[in-house]
């Protein structure tokens, strides 16, 4: 007599996707910055050359006593559409600010006053009438990107309930900066706009407790053009290079459908 034995497997259904946001905080390095300035019904065709840009972190003043969004934030939020592959798709948004360094030395080429130029003078925010000028995207340079991201799991330092990853992640995407400016004492609508387009990569090292909470710190290089940006009677073009350290605290959940497993 011939016997058959069954093995009985157990099934386990799971969402194959995963869903993740976060909230931090950034400081930021900039490159120097050629500052093109149009204002054509003024006769001034002008560039600031080799300008200093400084950043206001805000976080280090005294994060507690004022909202969330005004110091220099950022979010993520993101998707893994297939957590075992390890690929996600992120909304990646830096609250930056760029600010000319006050009273710096800077050399001024081009035409103002529909005469010739090429001269230097200190730029400072604390002078009076036409010497008074400062340049600021003081509300945000404002970083968004639309990136992909690849997870790399490090097991060797994981054991539970603590899981540690680091995620590459590269992106492009619209400016949204909000302007501010005084120049020879004229001031410009201060406003939001779209103001060009930037591209960035950025690492991540993310640390998970407990499978949800995660706390993670990254470092991220982007270049942004900036062009069209609003002045007194014309516009700016600008570009620079951010050198940014990010500190988020997020969480992460399972999400979308269902793949079924089995356990022998």
């Amino acid at each position: 007599m011939c016997i058959l034995s069954l093995n009985v497997h157990a099934q386990k259904k799971e969402r194959i996707g995963e869903f993740y946001f976060s909230w931090g905080y950034n400081k930021d390095y900039y490159t120097n910055t050629d500052v093109s300035i149009q204002q054509p019904s003024l006769n001034n065709n002008f560039t600031f050359k080799n300008t200093q840009l400084v950043d206001h972190p805000g976080w280090d003043e005294a994060l507690l006593s004022m909202e969330l969004s005004i110091p220099q934030y950022n979010y993520r939020i993101g998707y893994f559409i297939d957590k075992d592959k390890d690929l996600a798709f992120e909304i990646n948004f830096d609250h930056t600010k760029a600010l000319f360094k006050n009273d710096q030395t800077v050399r001024m080429v081009g035409t103002y006053n529909n005469r010739q130029v090429d001269s230097s003078f200190v730029f400072s925010k604390t002078g009076t009438g036409t010497s008074k000028n400062y340049y600021y995207l003081n509300n945000g340079a404002n970083f968004l990107l639309f990136n992909i991201v690849k997870r790399k799991r490090f097991n060797k330092f994981s054991k539970s309930p603590f899981a540690l990853d680091g995620l590459a992640k590269i992106g492009i995407g619209p400016l949204i900066p909000h302007v501010e400016n005084s120049l020879f004492g004229q001031k410009n609508k201060q406003l939001f706009q779209f103001g060009g387009w930037n591209t960035g990569v950025e690492y991540a090292l993310r640390s998970t407790f407990k499978k949800h909470l995660y706390l993670e710190f990254a470092g991220k290089l982007d270049y942004a053009y900036y062009y069209g940006l609003h002045v007194y009677e014309g516009t700016a073009k600008q570009a620079f290079g951010t050198l940014e350290f990010i500190l988020n605290l997020g969480y992460t959940f399972p999400m979308g459908p269902k793949r079924t497993y089995y356990n022998r």
